[in-house]
């Protein structure tokens, strides 16, 4: 098991501070982030925790993995790794770069 892991379906209040908070009894966190909306900054409701250990990692897991927080139930796994995003991107609009006037 890798030490980062994912945790989902977080209310929308809860804070980085909140998370490594809610993480610390079961080993030491060495990070904690609330993922936001860049535009927005609102709560997307997942974010991520950097555990010391694969041990302390596995027993954030078993704790509160189905865990109610604020009325939520946790899903905290072991993160996957970030999926490279195939873009349509490019910055023209849609229009392959013709102007339309």
């Amino acid at each position: 098991m890798g030490k980062k892991l994912y945790v989902g379906n977080l209310g929308y209040g809860i804070t980085s501070s909140d998370l490594e908070q809610l993480f610390a009894p079961h080993g030491t966190v060495e990070s904690a982030e609330v993922i936001s909306d860049r535009s927005t900054g609102r709560s997307k409701g997942f974010g991520f925790v950097q555990m010391g250990t694969d041990q302390e990692a596995q027993a954030a897991v078993t704790a509160l993995n189905g865990q109610s927080v604020e009325g939520r139930a946790l899903t905290v796994n072991e993160a996957r790794p970030r999926e490279s995003r195939s873009g349509f991107g490019g910055g023209r609009g849609g229009y392959g770069g013709r102007r339309r006037y």
